[in-house]
């Protein structure tokens, strides 16, 4: 006669209406508390980064929000709810219209030439045969550099009667200008110095993509009748550097966008409004005219328009970059 087959697992135990209900597997118990234990580990890692996310990043931007829905000003101990005035207000003035214009026109000077500079640049270092880290760092160093420092001693050299600028252009014969008090040179200029600030930081990354490139993809450009450098660039080497490029060009342009310290130091925001721009504008009317409230309105449409051209931009440039 056969044996009865053994059961495996826990045996049905029947339930208060009478039906069978089956017992968890014992391998359950373990299961769960090994996925507790992870998901613990997993916030116990990640834990002091939200933290720190929320406490200095999404808090502070409720409470700017807050303050834009306000008439506070920096001081006073008292405080009314004024909804969406402050923001009506915003979109009327014509100051706050002229910083915005102001600054995009910035972004669409510093980031193009940082990017064409920046690479060009890489491209001579990275072709040359000696003193390379020698050209890397005098490249940096602007980056490196106080920005505060370094844009007064700009000051010195576009100063209009004894600067090195105008003094250099009256010796070979060309016109000269008050560069940073002439409503048409004034934003220019500080674009120009915004170039000059980032150009070793775009330098840097791309020597890096550089030398990312694997010699086989030239020796077999070459292979296929791309001797020429210039074919060479524009069927190796550009290509390849779509995602260094992408991330220069929002690197760079955020910095753009949050350009102030020059606009300080050496225009105030004129002559007028013809160099005012947006972090400019809010640090005005915040600690110089007090309207806090105001202030708070004109940082809320600074990020959005921040974060809004971001996205857009790393979504078109995402399309047209090739990963390796």
């Amino acid at each position: 006669m056969s044996e009865p087959l053994a059961l495996t697992g826990a045996p049905d135990e029947p339930s208060a209406t009478g039906s069978v209900r089956a017992l968890p597997s014992p391998a359950v118990a373990p299961a769960r508390r090994r996925a507790l234990t992870e998901a613990l580990a997993a916030w116990a890692l990640a834990g002091p980064a939200v933290f720190f996310l929320l406490a200095l990043f999404f808090l502070p931007v409720i409470g700017v929000l807050v303050i834009a829905l306000t008439d506070w000003q920096f001081g006073a101990l008292t405080l009314a709810f004024v909804g969406l005035a402050n923001f009506r207000e915003v979109f009327a003035d014509d100051g706050f219209r002229a910083s915005l214009v102001n600054t995009i026109v910035y972004v669409l000077i510093v980031v193009p030439g940082t990017l064409v500079f920046g690479l060009l640049i890489a491209l001579l270092i990275e072709s040359g045969k000696s003193c390379r880290s020698f050209y890397r760092a005098i490249h940096f160093l602007p980056f490196m550099a106080t920005l505060t420092a370094m844009a007064v001693a700009w000051e010195a050299l576009l100063h209009p009667t004894i600067g090195l600028v105008n003094q250099t252009l009256a010796a070979i014969g060309l016109p000269t200008a008050n560069w940073l008090r002439d409503e048409n040179t004034a934003l220019p200029v500080l674009a120009v110095i915004g170039i000059w600030q980032n150009l070793g930081y775009a330098m840097v990354l791309f020597l890096a993509g550089l030398k990312s490139i694997p010699q086989d993809l030239y020796d077999a450009a070459d292979i296929d009748g791309a001797d020429l450098w210039l074919d060479r660039f524009r069927t190796v080497t550009l290509p390849l550097l779509g995602p260094v490029s992408m991330f220069v060009v929002i690197v760079v342009a955020l910095r753009a966008f949050e350009s102030f310290d020059t606009v300080k130091v050496l225009t105030q925001g004129g002559p007028g409004h013809a160099s005012e721009m947006l972090l400019y504008t809010l640090y005005r009317e915040s600690f110089e005219y007090l309207r806090t409230g105001y202030g708070a309105a004109v940082a809320v449409v600074f990020l959005a328009i921040v974060v809004t051209l971001t996205l857009a931009q790393a979504r078109l440039m995402d399309r047209k970059v090739h990963y390796q």
